[in-house]
């Protein structure tokens, strides 16, 4: 968050990244780690608006919040996790639940970067360094005054992928006692779980597109695969889904209920044959709605010529079918054992998913149901949310700081938006960044693009505030107090 770090001084300091040797968690050198400028200026320069003054920190870090933060509202889905969770004995600590929200009494800070979102295309537009410097600055704004936290939760798939060894360094760097949990770890463990160890199967990943591109997840996997003594055959199924979180968050370029014929400005997926297009030869198993204009298309000589995805339902759609069928196309035999939902957001379109899912048992060509043999009768949808939830629990209660004099959670809950300095050259129709200018910023500046405001009805799409009704009551009963 760029405007979090604001001071006076604006002049630009270009540092040269300080080189570390990273570590393995059983303390074996493995390749070098090199320190980003934001990270640098966070530790070492007093003049900079991103200087982060740990040595203040308190020494009891129990009162403290925990902090969240994700690319945009997605993240609430992890949120909603931590307040329900019931898993454990709160007296005992045993994994046993005992009635009591394992967080009860807990505060939490929220973070949605949505002005920077969506991070996925960052890496698609040669800016990983880019989105870098974001996650820093994220986890800056929860470790810093006035909302510092005892904890640093990375409730973003994309963001773990590229920025948790930033954020883990500058941590350990700052000494203020402050952990960082990210949530891929925490979703391949519960794919393998899930798993027996005999067994042999497909795993799918439904991720960003910066997610895959990453490599993160596979590599999780096929890691703790060969750590947790597996020994069948594996195969890892990525799909990035191109636009899908975005979908859920109604952003502009991707989705626009107001609009009812094909759009210039439209980047989600468009008709061509690769896995991240849409096929119009597979049109009927897709299922697409069209009705209320959730697909917007056009047609030449009787056939669509155009095809616009309109609609957080068939973006779902559009996804998990060309997961599917590319692992149906590899022709492996691998049984389909579960999907990560690799993206805090696509759980919001679990009903869909799941439906999707029933919808291609039964779905027959000349007769022959194609897919029934590479979906397990027990296919499931990882959530990482709660596992990642899990392993905060673990990780405050072995270090005793448990807020246990509370007996209310409270939620303080930010998003982004362009800041007002910004020229008006650099937005779009709706307000939000331009997409070239968003993707064209260079790091190592100190000039602000985006602020963080507070969350009110004037920056949360009323869709958006729905959904989270429906879907993630508990977190919006903490979100509507702030509202109201």
């Amino acid at each position: 968050m760029e405007n979090l770090f604001m001071k006076n001084n604006h002049l630009l300091i270009l540092l040269a990244g300080t080189i570390f040797l990273s570590c393995n968690p059983k303390g074996t050198q493995t390749e070098q780690y090199q320190s980003i400028p934001v990270a640098e200026k966070a530790i070492t320069d007093t003049s900079s608006v991103y200087y982060a003054n740990y040595a203040t920190y308190p020494k009891n870090l129990t009162q403290l919040p925990i902090g969240v933060f994700d690319s945009g509202t997605g993240g609430l889905t992890v949120l909603e996790a931590f307040l329900g969770l019931d898993l454990f004995n709160n007296t005992t600590g045993e994994e046993i639940a005992d009635g009591i929200p394992d967080f009860k009494g807990e505060n939490f800070t929220y973070l949605a970067d949505q002005a920077n979102m969506p991070y996925g295309n960052y890496s698609s537009e040669g800016k990983s360094d880019y989105l870098r410097e974001l996650v820093v600055k994220d986890a800056l704004f929860l470790t810093r005054e006035p909302n510092r936290s005892k904890i640093v939760v990375i409730a973003c798939n994309t963001a773990t992928a590229y920025g948790l060894n930033d954020i883990e360094n500058l941590l350990e760097r700052s000494k203020a006692g402050i952990k960082v949990v990210g949530v891929i770890n925490a979703g391949a463990n519960a794919s393998l779980d899930a798993i027996d160890k005999s067994d042999s199967g497909a795993i799918g990943v439904l991720a960003a597109v910066g997610t895959i591109a990453s490599g993160g997840y596979e590599k999780t996997i096929n890691k703790l695969i060969k750590e947790r003594g597996y020994k069948g055959n594996f195969v890892v199924v990525n799909q990035g889904g191109h636009g899908f979180a975005e979908a859920v968050d109604m952003v502009p370029d991707f989705i626009d209920k107001k609009s009812s014929k094909v759009r210039a400005n439209y980047r989600g997926p468009k008709i061509g044959t690769d896995s991240l297009s849409i096929k119009p030869e597979i049109l009927d198993r897709y299922n697409f709605q069209f009705g209320n204009g959730a697909m917007l298309f056009e047609k030449k000589d009787g056939k669509f010529s155009e095809l616009q995805l309109n609609s957080q339902g068939n973006y779902a759609r559009f996804h998990l079918l060309s997961l599917i069928e590319k692992h149906r196309e590899k022709g492996n035999g691998l049984m389909m054992k579960n999907i990560i939902l690799g993206c805090t957001h696509y759980p919001f379109l679990l009903d869909t998913l799941k439906k999707v899912v029933e919808e291609l048992r039964n779905y027959q060509q000349n007769g022959v149901k194609i897919y029934e043999n590479i979906l397990s009768e027990n296919m499931t949808f990882i959530d990482p949310s709660v596992y990642t939830a899990k392993e905060v629990y673990k990780i405050l209660k072995n270090t005793g700081i448990q807020n246990k004099d509370n007996q209310i959670s409270t939620l303080k809950a930010y998003i982004s938006v362009p800041a007002a300095t910004l020229a008006p050259e650099n937005l779009d129709q709706d307000g939000n960044l331009s997409y070239d200018f968003k993707y064209g910023r260079e790091t190592g500046s100190e000039k602000q693009s985006v602020e963080v405001v507070p969350f009110s009805g004037k920056n949360i799409n009323p869709f958006n505030l729905q959904r989270i009704k429906e879907r993630l009551p508990l977190s919006y009963m903490l979100i509507n107090n702030i509202l109201q």
